[in-house]
């Protein structure tokens, strides 16, 4: 919300969309929402629970309005009764942030492909620049002069590849190449993965940042930037975020990375949670300066003319517009 006021919103009303059934809660939520509804052009919704809310306010109303729902997550919607309501009448538009999520969608038969609208990025394109200065964060991890330094922004979670990193940065750090691993974000396996570092032996090529308020700093700095999840990870806005900062990116060939990135021309990809590769790809780039500015430069320029946050903007304001005309 700091962000919207930022921006200059004027005004900003919060419900309370608590998980689970909440009968109360719910029933004023839903009061909440049809009194809003003629004073709104176009409902947009992210979760479950504020969809049902927001379909059934409007199912209510006396005008309905356009309902438009984002679907974040690699997860297959079941074709029940209930959903084929909520997906396939009382939704205008289901917006994926992948192609993958997309056909899913259509898989299940909720909706047809005209109302399923595929529209991955999201990285702020003002923030997240190419040239920015690594130097003062370089300082501050001691690194020497020459040492690449490679990333990886991620809350620890199983699914988001730590493990298979430090494994390959064992192989690496046998094979005697320099380099420092920036491990950035918090979550319920970092200390699993400090152990795991402390165990490979490489205490001293390993950092870990914790949480950082400006992400585009770290980002700035890195030579290398990695994003190793072992399968489709929505989103992946930070995937957006390193192509716009011009960083060198590994990548797994999987979800929206697979769809937007080139091996070889905008990222080197390799199969998901396939160490011996991720090893082979690092080896590539720390061993080829050359090429990591080649594919920051392409990934920068892919990723400014499609994949921003604005450009989403855009695209989502061009559908709200069509809906609106048409309610």
């Amino acid at each position: 919300m700091s962000r919207a006021r930022q921006e200059g919103v004027q005004r900003i009303e919060t419900l309370s969309f608590r998980s689970g059934l909440r009968p109360a809660e719910d029933l004023r939520d839903v009061s909440t929402l049809r009194a809003w509804l003629p004073r709104t052009d176009v409902v947009h919704v992210h979760r479950g629970k504020e969809h049902w809310l927001a379909a059934i306010a409007n199912r209510l109303a006396p005008k309905k309005r356009p309902l438009v729902r984002t679907r974040h997550i690699v997860q297959p919607i079941r074709p029940h009764a209930l959903n084929r309501w909520l997906y396939g009448t009382a939704t205008d538009l289901i917006v994926t942030v992948s192609e993958a999520i997309r056909r899913q969608c259509l898989a299940a038969g909720l909706a047809l492909p005209d109302r399923v609208a595929a529209i991955p990025g999201g990285a702020d394109g003002e923030k997240f620049t190419p040239g920015h200065d690594g130097a003062a964060l370089r300082q501050e991890l001691g690194l020497a002069a020459g040492v690449p330094l490679v990333g990886l922004l991620s809350g620890f979670r199983v699914m988001k590849g730590h493990a298979l990193v430090v494994q390959a940065a064992q192989k690496l750090a046998g094979s005697g190449r320099a380099f420092q691993l920036l491990f950035v974000g918090q979550g319920p396996f970092e200390a699993a993965t400090r152990e795991s570092v402390a165990r490979a032996g490489l205490g001293d090529r390993v950092s870990f940042l914790g949480f950082v308020g400006d992400p585009a700093r770290v980002i700035g700095a890195l030579d290398i930037a990695l994003y190793p999840p072992l399968e489709s990870d929505g989103m992946s806005r930070v995937l957006f975020e390193y192509m716009a900062a011009g960083r060198a990116v590994i990548a797994s060939r999987v979800g929206v990375a697979a769809e937007v990135l080139i091996d070889d021309q905008s990222a080197l990809l390799v199969p998901g949670g396939d160490v011996p590769e991720l090893a082979r790809a690092l080896e590539t780039l720390l061993d080829d300066a050359t090429l990591r500015r080649r594919l920051g430069t392409r990934a920068a320029a892919l990723c400014h003319e499609r994949l921003t946050g604005a450009r989403v903007a855009a695209s989502l304001l061009d559908h709200y517009r069509r809906l609106a005309a048409g309610s």
